[in-house]
């Protein structure tokens, strides 16, 4: 029954570290304590699969269902340890990122923000946790019009416009300023700075969006 237990907690873990693209955003600060628990599992599974070793070792490898466990421990650690983001890159399935912006906060908090060429935005912060707004975009003239934000439980407004300034820093990374404002009676704006901006690619295509 024990290792029945065990075999359940690895596919269960297996499963919950592949799938953190669809529920990191959605904690938001739980993001970390689960993530820290993630942490003691796989600590415990490496711990369960040195045991299994053991026991196998005394065995002689007789046992076939032991032998099964010790592959499937090795294989999900392993697995994790090298792409502990998942065995899956879910960004593939989005819109390709044609504009790049982020900023890094007090406490190494940082926001990135890409906007797609499929015309959808999606603006990430790790801050003592995760958070996700997604949204859709459009160009008119020189500004950027943020619409259909899904703010989800992350706040009551977004930003509703944004400009794009020559960079007045010397930082061969930053290409340009990334400003958003709140509303047209918003004098200072939130700053972000561009490291990729290939914007023209789609200007002159309309988005489809309604």
């Amino acid at each position: 029954m024990k290792n029945k237990g065990t075999l359940i907690t690895t596919i269960i873990f297996f499963l919950i570290v592949n799938s953190a693209y669809y529920w990191e955003g959605i904690l938001g600060f739980f993001a970390i304590p689960v993530f820290m628990i993630l942490v003691v599992i796989y600590l415990g599974l490496a711990i369960a699969l040195a045991r299994q070793v053991y026991f196998a070792v005394k065995e002689k490898f007789k046992n076939k269902y032991r032998l099964l466990q010790i592959g499937l421990l090795t294989s999900v650690l392993t697995l994790t340890f090298v792409k502990p983001n998942g065995i899956i890159n879910f960004n593939i399935f989005e819109g390709n990122n044609i504009l790049i912006a982020e900023r890094e906060g007090a406490a190494n908090c940082m926001t990135t923000l890409m906007l797609k060429d499929d015309y959808t935005f999606k603006e990430k912060k790790v801050c003592f946790g995760i958070t996700e707004i997604k949204g859709n975009f459009r160009i008119q003239n020189d500004t950027i019009y943020f619409d259909n934000v899904n703010l989800s439980r992350h706040g009551n407004e977004y930003y509703k416009f944004a400009i794009i300034k020559s960079s007045k820093y010397e930082n061969s990374k930053i290409i340009e300023e990334f400003i958003r404002y709140k509303d047209l009676q918003d004098k200072t704006g939130n700053q972000l700075w561009i490291t990729k901006n290939e914007l023209d690619k789609i200007k002159s295509i309309k988005p489809t969006y309604k």
